[in-house]
């Protein structure tokens, strides 16, 4: 067990008192505990009131997959840049409001599964037996629970309670909230499994998975929410990328629904993956659109072509036709294919150049392949520009800085001006093939102009029929190699880790960290309290606060009285109260043999304020004087708040003031009291001027005149920090007692004595520590003195003993004290 001594070390400290400081804490050990007992419990309700929170999470790759179909043969060019330019744009898109809504609209998320428990409501999304399908196009019951409990394992209830007449209803198609008009305040409705619900307010289909028993009585609460809060909720995911691994992403939420978490983060990344693949899937999509339209016009000119065939053959010899212009025909043939290239081509162009000028969506371009167009240049550029543009109105959901949408913009023109400049420089080279080809073809035309009049018609009508079905079967290769190609496309991104509940994942609430912050909380508000008390409180403490702020000597302690009377030494004369008293009476009787002083004996007692024990002090130490048979008397001059008589069972109809005014004489004034030896003198009638009876000769001759009587004279004076009379009285006397008391006492009232002391008002001064108890420091007992502890009735020691050491020890103290001066 620790001991103050092994604290001696702070008393050396001057700015904070760290002793007092720890003695106080010591004294306030319930507040702690209590203190640590409270938190503790308060952190307990706490933990049990909450929900445990979990974590989840998965992660993908962002890798670039090269079409297994694509050779350089293909005459389709795809180009989607490489994985590192994705990660931030994925990322990106996780977030936005665009998939999130897609996500949330495929899970029906905004539709909550709750059940009552003791002290919240849980989220049990997944583990009901039934799931809600809504008819989207329909109105629905918006944000008001309604129940559904389960009567049996075919039937189950529908209630619902609201505030008015009229419900808020929301339509998932159009998204807009309205209200609807109900028959009564409160629902209720029975149905069977798989019947529809259709009612005002609500329309959709209950899909059940199984109902055993033990579901019967189960009660669930249904809610749907808003489908824009619902998509804001969950755009929260958190994305890092992989520092040591740019291409992987790690996505994690929490909720309080484990099934819930991990649905959400497999679902976005699968629509995100449908949606690369889609985007990655554009190019070809649109090739094959642009293909579709013109077949449908090949289509027709190829029948046309075919029909005007037939019609000439009918009735004519088509053997005979023909015959000669065999290598004419095959020549003008390839001629014709060669110059309708030419023209894709810079129809392409033409068009190219149109969409560029007028339009700010490029994510519809056809690939130009299709118009037998292999400039790398064009091909990389018009690739490059459709995923700008699918980008930008990717963001458009989920950016709001104007920074970056400037940066996709200026990219976008910066492509639109090379192109444009690619189209121009294009056009200029394909101009000189096409007059080339032009030439040709009217060299061909000049030889069939010499041929028979029914073989030109024929190799007019062959060329129409030949050309269009050319083009039809080129355009429907290139149809198939769009669809080969995008049927073989991968997607760049690929589950590495997929969210899975396997058990762990709980990262709240930390109870330990509760309990643990409880126990330091408990600890630190008592402290904190203490520590306020300590500094605010600027009474006197201990012996130790006395002596930093005076150098005048404590004659004794006195402990708290635990009797009911203010007699405690006649009442209890072994008690260690009386023992305090005496100690003081023992150290009075060295003080008054230094002064060698004949006759009767005087000793005044003032303090500060009232209520610091000064009365009590009093008639006890006149009590210790009478029981060693020396015949004493007490005086009451408090003149203006009399209190002597009441303890002692005697009356103050008269007393001193009558002496001072010359109505009494000494012997009419004094009575006799219970204890032997001793008398008292009351104040009697409250005097109008005090001050000046004191100051009267009448006061002087009252106190020779008790010299004369008494053995000892016990002067109980008003406060010397309210009032001057003790200060008057202060001449008669031998020794003066300043009482302190513990907690009551101020600090400042020391430096108002050391004030008096120094102008010599008055005289042979020591100061008694009234009401002391610190059980820290003093064990089960009370101090007495500089250090003598008394508490040893149980050890057996006679009284004679304990006499004996308690003189011996408070005569040395004081002795060392009148050495020093």
């Amino acid at each position: 067990m620790l001991d103050i001594k092994d604290f001696s070390f702070l008393e050396n400290q001057n700015s904070f008192d760290f002793k007092g400081f720890l003695l106080k804490t010591l004294s306030y050990w319930k507040w702690f505990v209590l203190g640590v007992a409270l938190c503790l419990f308060v952190a307990h309700q706490v933990n049990i009131r909450k929900q445990k929170i979990y974590e989840l999470e998965t992660t993908i790759a962002v890798k670039e997959q090269n079409n297994p179909l694509f050779t350089s043969n293909t005459s389709l060019v795809f180009n989607w840049g490489g994985a590192s330019d994705q990660v931030q744009s994925i990322s990106t898109t996780l977030k936005s409001r665009s998939h999130n809504e897609l996500v949330v609209d495929k899970l029906d998320f905004y539709i909550d599964y709750l059940e009552e428990k003791e002290y919240f409501t849980e989220d049990v999304y997944g583990y009901t037996p039934f799931v809600v399908k809504l008819q989207k196009d329909k109105n629905q019951l918006y944000q008001v629970p309604f129940k559904v409990k389960f009567l049996t394992t075919s039937t189950y209830q529908i209630t619902a309670d609201f505030n008015n007449l009229e419900v808020p209803v929301i339509n998932y198609i159009t998204n807009q909230v309205n209200t609807q008009k109900v028959a009564s305040t409160h629902y209720e409705q029975t149905f069977k499994l798989g019947q529809n619900i259709n009612i005002p307010f609500l329309n959709a289909t209950l899909e059940f998975r199984s109902i055993p028993d033990t579901y019967v009585g189960k009660e669930y609460i249904v809610q749907f929410n808003s489908f824009d809060n619902t998509v804001s909720k969950y755009r929260n995911v958190r994305v890092a990328i992989d520092e040591k691994a740019a291409s992987i992403l790690k996505l994690s939420m929490d909720g309080t629904n484990k099934k819930r978490i991990v649905d959400y983060l497999n679902a976005t990344v699968n629509m995100l993956i449908k949606r690369q693949l889609d985007a990655k899937n554009l190019f070809a999509d649109n090739t094959v659109k642009f293909i579709d339209t013109t077949l449908t016009l090949m289509e027709k000119n190829l029948k046309d072509a075919n029909n005007e065939l037939k019609n000439f053959n009918r009735n004519k010899d088509f053997i005979e036709i023909e015959k000669g212009g065999e290598g004419i025909q095959s020549e003008i043939k390839e001629l014709d294919v060669l110059n309708d290239e030419i023209n894709r081509k810079v129809n392409y162009y033409n068009t190219l150049r149109n969409y560029l000028l007028s339009s700010n969506d490029y994510s519809k371009l056809p690939a130009p392949a299709v118009a037998g167009i292999d400039d790398p240049n064009i091909v990389m550029n018009v690739s490059n520009i459709i995923d700008l543009s699918v980008q930008r109105s990717e963001m458009a959901y989920s950016v709001k800085s104007k920074v970056m949408f400037e940066d996709v913009d200026n990219k976008i023109s910066a492509l639109k001006r090379v192109l444009l400049e690619n189209i121009a420089t294009a056009k200029n080279a394909i101009q000189f093939d096409s007059r080339l080809v032009r030439t040709k073809i009217n060299k061909a035309e000049s030889k069939i102009s010499t041929l028979p009049q029914d073989k030109q018609e024929y190799f007019q009508i062959m060329r129409k029929y030949d050309l269009s079905s050319t083009i039809y079967e080129t355009y429907l290769q290139k149809r198939s190699e769009a669809l080969i190609v995008k049927a073989a496309n991968l997607s760049d991104i690929q589950f590495i880790d997929p969210a899975k509940d396997i058990g762990g994942g709980l990262i709240g609430p930390k109870t330990s960290v509760n309990y643990v912050m409880a126990i330091f909380v408990g600890l630190f508000i008592p402290l904190l309290v203490v520590f306020i008390i300590f500094f605010i409180n600027n009474s006197i403490q201990n012996t130790d606060d006395i002596a930093k702020q005076t150098s005048i000597p404590i004659i004794g302690i006195v402990g708290t009285k635990k009797s009911e009377g203010n007699l405690a030494v006649f009442e209890k004369p072994k008690s260690a109260l009386s023992e305090s008293f005496r100690a003081i009476r023992s150290s009075l009787q060295f003080l008054y043999k230094k002064q060698k002083q004949q006759g009767g004996r005087t000793l005044m007692l003032t303090s500060s304020v009232s209520g610091e024990g000064k009365t009590f002090c009093s008639m006890n130490i006149a009590t210790v004087f009478a029981m060693s048979d020396k015949k004493t008397v007490v005086i009451g001059l408090d003149m203006r708040k009399p209190k002597l008589f009441d303890d002692f069972g005697v009356n103050n109809n008269f007393g001193v003031v009558n002496y001072l005014i010359g109505q009494k004489k000494l012997s009419e004034i004094v009575q006799k009291t219970q204890v032997p030896n001793l008398d008292v003198i009351t104040s009697g009638p409250i005097p109008p001027n005090p001050s000046e009876l004191i100051m009267s000769e009448a006061m002087k001759d009252l106190m020779e005149e008790l010299k004369q009587t008494y053995d000892y004279i016990i002067l109980d004076t008003p406060p010397v920090g309210l009032v001057t009379d003790a200060v008057e009285l202060s001449q008669y006397s031998d020794v003066t007692l300043y009482i302190t008391r513990q907690n009551f006492t101020k600090k400042e009232m020391i430096h108002v004595l050391n004030t008096r002391v120094q102008r010599g008002e008055l005289n042979n001064v020591s100061i008694v520590l009234n009401g002391y108890e610190n059980k820290a420091r003093y064990g089960a007992g009370y101090g007495y003195g500089y250090g003598y502890g008394y508490g040893a009735y149980a050890n057996g020691y006679h009284e004679e003993d304990k006499q004996e050491n308690l003189i011996t020890s408070t005569i040395k103290k004081l002795k060392s004290k009148f050495n020093k001066k």
